[in-house]
């Protein structure tokens, strides 16, 4: 499990004596990061890849709630970089969250910066990842945040924890996929391989002697910390022969939920207790996509796998493959996400802002139907009929300094037309408007959106991450989203909560957060592609009345665009 190995944190601990009996202790945690290129081998197919330190997937980061992170980044690649922490919140910290040309310019080849930030008030797995073109596909490894010293889980401590990072492989330089689909105006080519902790597994060619095990001891008790990095898909995944019970989602603790199977969407972290229950034996862990899409829709429809090896048995034994839902089977994936609670819940009773926005794919016209979308037009993303297109300076930069005309504040709360979102929609909606308009919030403003999935091209399960934030999901339906009658079906006593949620393909969630963080917070599908295609959307959010609830100036060595 190269690159998944515990990382030891180093730095010095800051204790502030106060005048209580009590002490509040925190630790500087500094990592060098460099990012180069290198050639790697998989599936039978040799590329060069971006990677940091030389790793795939990149270094584990493991840390204490409370602790301070300082990460100083060399770019050593021939392409722009930026990182994003995903999932931590960045309280007072927004110039550190990464979104290339959100909060800052890239930094280009040759250049360095230092991403300083803390992690406080989360417990649990969250991840890191390059948040610009294509990146991520290579760029990411986990970030764990341990309870401060003398704090406990509240479950019983596990004998031992172990990364399992979901990814995705090519047979082709990431950036020139996205490059193509860039330049012809079509989708990106799909995957050709999964992977867990790097690797694809069994069933793939040129694989089995590189398959992930993961050794156990019969009686013992394991916390797996799961990242989904995958560009693309969200995933089942399932051990064979054995139960898991979550603790935790996107770094929240959630009431102990038992499952045989799990669902992940792209950029969703979980953690599970497995007993290593069984008398001996070999145990695939296995994941395959959950494909929302119509039938017939091309994808890699393949099990990708690792081991499960309890101590005892011989590298030689076959491995119990276990049944994993259909690709399809949207009614396991439903029940799944539907039975995640909040462990210590605190739902905002009131709102202040209340949205509807649709999400989905769109088409943009080309000259003489010469792109390679559906019809010879563009394929392109859109939050309520608005294609995201990307500024030439951060946006944070322009909100802070005052600088006109990198973005509008007029993205509305709702779509411009009502239609039937999820029936077969008319052409004449498909084609939405390009622009950078962003929603500005008020200071700990409580906002309500209900996303709407739509039928324009087709539905699709779409999983939306927003940036800065832990949201609530009150619920979660198929349809149209009823005003009169859904509101009575939302959950406002333990619902779960998430930084990443998929919506329902031809459905609806509603979220509720509170905009308690000053700065520009991107929102976006996490499949990579939609976002390149411009489902992304920008939340302003202004300064509070303190002086601690203000935004801080940039850092010195921010780069420039």
């Amino acid at each position: 499990m190269a690159g998944l190995s515990s990382v030891l944190k180093f730095g010095f601990l800051v204790c502030l004596i106060l005048v209580s009996p009590w002490s509040v202790c925190a630790s500087i945690v500094h990592r060098k990061f460099t990012i180069g290129t290198q050639n790697v081998t998989k599936v039978c197919s040799t590329q060069m890849v971006v990677t940091v330190n030389g790793r795939l997937p990149g270094p584990t980061i493991t840390v204490h709630e409370g602790d301070n992170l300082v990460i100083e980044v060399e770019n050593n690649a021939p392409y722009n970089v930026t990182l994003h922490w995903h999932g931590v919140r960045q309280l007072k910290s927004c110039w550190a969250d990464g979104p290339a040309y959100v909060t800052q310019c890239p930094i280009t080849p040759g250049n360095k910066f230092t991403y300083n930030f803390s992690v406080t008030g989360q417990e649990g797995t969250l991840w890191w990842h390059a948040h610009i073109t294509y990146l991520r596909a290579t760029v990411h490894g986990a970030l764990i945040i341990l309870p401060r010293p003398g704090k406990t889980y509240p479950f019983p401590k596990p004998d031992a924890e172990i990364p399992i990072i979901l990814g995705e492989w090519w047979n082709a330089n990431v950036e020139d996929v996205i490059a193509e689909a860039v330049r012809t105006g079509g989708v990106p080519n799909d995957s050709d391989a999964y992977t867990i902790n790097g690797q694809p597994g069994d069933f793939f060619p040129c694989s089995a002697n590189e398959t992930t095990r993961i050794l156990v001891e019969r009686g013992k008790t394991y916390l797996l910390r799961i990242v989904n990095c995958a560009m693309l898909h969200s995933y089942f995944f399932k051990i064979a022969n054995h139960l898991m019970t979550v603790v935790a989602v996107d770094a929240e603790y959630t009431k102990p939920y038992k499952t045989d199977v799990l669902l992940t969407n792209p950029g969703n972290t979980m953690d599970v207790l497995i007993t290593a229950g069984q008398q001996s034996g070999l145990f695939y862990i296995a994941t395959r996509v959950y494909n929302s899409l119509p039938l017939g829709t091309d994808f890699l429809n393949t099990t990708t796998t690792a081991i499960l090896q309890y101590k005892e048995c011989s590298n030689t034994s076959v491995p119990v493959l276990p049944i994993l839902p259909a690709f399809n089977d949207t009614a396991t994936a439903t029940k799944f996400s539907s039975n995640l609670r909040s462990l210590n819940p605190s739902v905002p009773n009131t709102v202040d802002v209340e949205m509807l926005i649709t999400e989905g794919l769109a088409l943009v016209s080309c000259p003489n139907n010469s792109c390679a979308g559906i019809n010879g037009d563009r394929a392109v993303g859109a939050f309520n009929n608005i294609s995201y297109v990307q500024p030439n300076i951060s946006i944070l930069e322009a909100y802070y300094f005052g600088i006109d005309g990198v973005y509008t504040t007029d993205f509305p709360d709702n779509p411009p037309t009502v239609y039937n979102y999820t029936a077969t929609v008319p052409l004449s909606l498909w084609e939405p408007e390009l622009g950078v308009k962003v929603k500005v919030l008020k200071f700990n403003s409580v906002v309500q959106i209900v996303f709407q999935n739509t039928g324009i091209i087709t539905i699709q399960n779409h999983p939306i991450h927003l940036h800065g934030h832990n949201f609530y999901v009150l619920g979660q339906g198929f349809g149209n989203y009823n005003g009169k009658t859904d509101p009575a079906k939302l959950n406002l006593v333990d619902p779960p909560f998430v930084n990443t949620r998929g919506v329902p393909a031809g459905g609806w969630a509603v979220i509720r957060f509170t905009a308690d963080n000053p700065g520009a917070w991107l929102m976006h599908c996490h499949f990579e592609s939609h976002s390149e295609l411009g489902l992304d959307m920008v939340f302003v959010t202004k300064d509070g009345p303190r002086n601690s609830d203000k935004l801080p100036a940039p850092p010195f060595d921010l780069p420039k665009c």
